[in-house]
């Protein structure tokens, strides 16, 4: 396997590594059956961001070389439409409503398929892309990034590889070295799956009666897992609640003043 400034790093028998210049960094190891099968299969894509504008345009950027299944503008919506059409790559914002964009990864992933995932911030933050590859993606590009580079990423994880937007300081297999020897930001108590969606609604503003339509639950199950949380967690308020989802990464301070 080799790195985008063409350091190797160790082949594996039986792999084809492949290197070519681009913007980014990268890392790209396949077989012959697989370099066939790029060539006479159209990927399929699913988009995932809650900016709808944003969205469509990714899907006409994409169209004429990939079979873009749908959009969802939200992590809950995502993990449903995934589930439904198993595509081959899923494009999703990090940062979204409902479900963020990592914690969707971590529900698919979970679910056993083997769709690779490429997320997009526009949060210029060396932890978050830590934890991003440590959650599983296979690439983390800005949305700062050109139409051509977005693409090259693309194509690079149908591959196999991994990408990361030059924009960050640092080389890509540092990165990945550092993503698999952190653990989890979350301190403190381990949240369950329900537990983190209910913060991250709570956090967002939502009130009880929303997240329980939002979760499918009753009212008061919601508000038990609310008093739960909260007891966990030694909080008193739900400024506190807003505090622990910013800390741990549930949300950001920028999609806050986006919902406002």
């Amino acid at each position: 396997m080799y790195c985008g400034s063409g350091v190797s790093i160790g082949d594996k028998p039986g792999l084809i590594p492949t290197l070519r210049p681009l913007s980014g960094f990268k890392l790209e190891v396949f077989d012959e059956a697989t370099r066939h099968s790029l060539e006479v299969t159209m990927p399929s894509i699913l988009i995932a961001d809650d900016h709808q504008l944003l969205a469509e345009s990714l899907r006409s950027l994409l169209s004429p070389k990939y079979q873009v299944i749908g959009i969802a503008t939200n992590g809950r919506e995502l993990v449903d439409l995934a589930a439904k059409h198993k595509p081959n790559m899923i494009l999703s914002d990090v940062s979204m409503p409902i479900m963020n964009g990592l914690d969707a990864l971590t529900t698919i992933k979970k679910m056993g398929l083997h769709t690779k995932f490429i997320m997009l911030t526009m949060h210029f933050d060396l932890s978050i892309a830590v934890e991003v590859f440590r959650s599983g993606a296979s690439a983390f590009v800005m949305k700062t990034a050109s139409g051509d580079e977005l693409k090259e990423a693309l194509q690079t994880v149908y591959r196999g590889g991994y990408y990361l937007s030059p924009q960050f300081p640092c080389d890509l297999v540092t990165l990945l070295a550092e993503a698999a020897r952190r653990p989890s930001p979350e301190q403190g108590p381990k949240l369950t799956q329900r537990q983190r969606e209910v913060l991250q609604l709570v956090a967002e503003g939502k009130s009880m009666k929303e997240v329980a339509a939002l979760l499918k639950l009753s009212t008061r199950t919601a508000e038990s897992h609310k008093y739960q949380l909260m007891r966990m967690l030694a909080i008193r308020s739900n400024a506190e609640l807003v505090q622990y989802a910013i800390k741990i990464g549930l949300i950001s301070i920028q999609t806050l003043n986006t919902s406002a």
